[in-house]
């Protein structure tokens, strides 16, 4: 197949649409089921990339949960404890493959972000990973393959229309890539940077003990931010991102945006969210919005008007700030990147509240000085990585 016709490009009235490959080339992948659009392809080839270089970075199977061209979470396939299976709702699945804990932790870290995802898988997908996509809102799935059973399972949703796109692993695209913006192509080289452990060896402040898993969770940060709309910064713990900012004007605003995403991660395991009684029936989406609405200031309102017998069987007790903030201190070990450079040592005050204690940026600004005394204040370690990661 060297072009597939669209149903309609960004939007319905952007006609006719089409994705193919130049010089008369086959495309490197086949669709399944469904019939993906413009943004879903998007969606699909980004992620791909993305997982493909984080099993490249870590040897793990990874997963990414995208929307509107950058990721909600991502995550490489590590055990999940049972506090993780319970608030990512895969406590009654059994045991998980590696692929299938990835894909639980990628979709579990912003569950409001990725509802109605596409998802893309590093590895063929197993029976595991399929039942829980199946019991997810998501519009696709893209992977280098898919196990008979598992592709059986996943054409059973949107009545036989979810899509489903099967990847050539072995495909490597043009070092030259274009991009057409008002009529004018934009040519160039493609961002083949290769990161690894030896990308944060450059350790600029007092404390340079990095552990294993920063490492990991530093490649994870920098991969994530490589494949999320600028300005972007990721933060990550224990092998997944836990709240990614991305798109925004100012670093502080991506700093605090995917800060309150983290809290959000870690105040869901929090015992006053894990106690939650819901009423029968309530589903999955209902449940992620009642613990974000709990989690914040506007529960208040919610008791005010008695709506809160339509969610709970038991009325919670307010989660007071003095005890969110006694627990997001126990938050501890956090990896923070950042695709540019910290103009201020503001970014990093607001990344001490969440827990962060490894540091991954390119440095570059006239104030590193500021920003390295401010890691040094809290016993951070902070590598400077000499190279952004822009994307747009």
């Amino acid at each position: 197949m060297k072009e597939l016709e669209l149903k309609y490009g960004c939007n319905p009235n952007q006609k006719p649409a089409r994705i193919f490959m130049k010089e008369d080339k086959e495309l490197p992948i086949k669709v399944l089921s469904g019939r993906p659009g413009y943004i879903n392809f998007l969606d699909a080839f980004n992620g791909w990339q993305l997982v493909k270089e984080l099993k490249e970075a870590t040897g793990l199977p990874a997963a990414t949960s995208f929307k509107h061209v950058s990721p909600a979470g991502a995550a490489v396939g590590l055990p999940l404890s049972d506090t993780l299976k319970k608030i990512y709702w895969v406590d009654d699945l059994g045991d998980l493959s590696p692929l299938a804990c990835a894909y639980a932790r990628a979709r579990g870290a912003d569950r409001m972000s990725s509802f109605g995802d596409f998802i893309s898988l590093s590895d063929v997908c197993d029976v595991a990973t399929a039942k829980i996509i199946k019991r997810e809102v998501s519009d696709g799935v893209i992977a280098p393959g898919y196990e008979p059973e598992a592709l059986e399972i996943l054409k059973q949703k949107k009545k036989g229309n979810y899509n489903i796109i099967e990847i050539d692993p072995a495909y490597v695209p043009a070092p030259i890539e274009h991009k057409d913006v008002f009529g004018i192509t934009f040519e160039q080289g493609r961002n083949e940077l290769k990161i690894d452990e030896n990308f944060f060896s450059n350790v600029v402040t007092k404390n340079k003990e990095l552990t294993g898993q920063a490492k990991i969770d530093m490649a994870i940060s920098m991969i994530t931010l490589k494949y999320t709309q600028s300005n972007s910064v990721c933060y990550v713990k224990d092998g997944q991102a836990i709240g990614i900012g991305a798109g925004q004007q100012s670093r502080i605003h991506c700093t605090r945006l995917a800060g309150t995403k983290a809290d959000n991660w870690f105040l869901r395991q929090s015992p006053k969210v894990l106690g939650l009684q819901f009423v029968d029936g309530i589903g999955r989406a209902d449940r992620d919005n009642a613990i974000d609405l709990y989690i914040g200031d506007e529960y208040m309102d919610v008791l005010a008007d008695g709506a809160w017998e339509k969610i709970f069987k038991v009325k919670p007790d307010v989660f007071t700030a003095e005890e969110k903030r006694a627990w997001l201190d126990q938050m501890t070990d956090v990896t923070l990147g950042s695709d540019a450079f910290f103009p201020f040592g503001d970014n990093i005050e607001r990344a001490h509240k969440s827990g962060v204690k490894y540091i991954a940026q390119p440095g570059g600004s006239v104030r590193d000085d500021n920003v390295i005394e401010t890691c040094n204040k809290y016993d951070m370690v902070m590598s400077f990585t000499g190279l952004r990661l822009f994307h747009h």
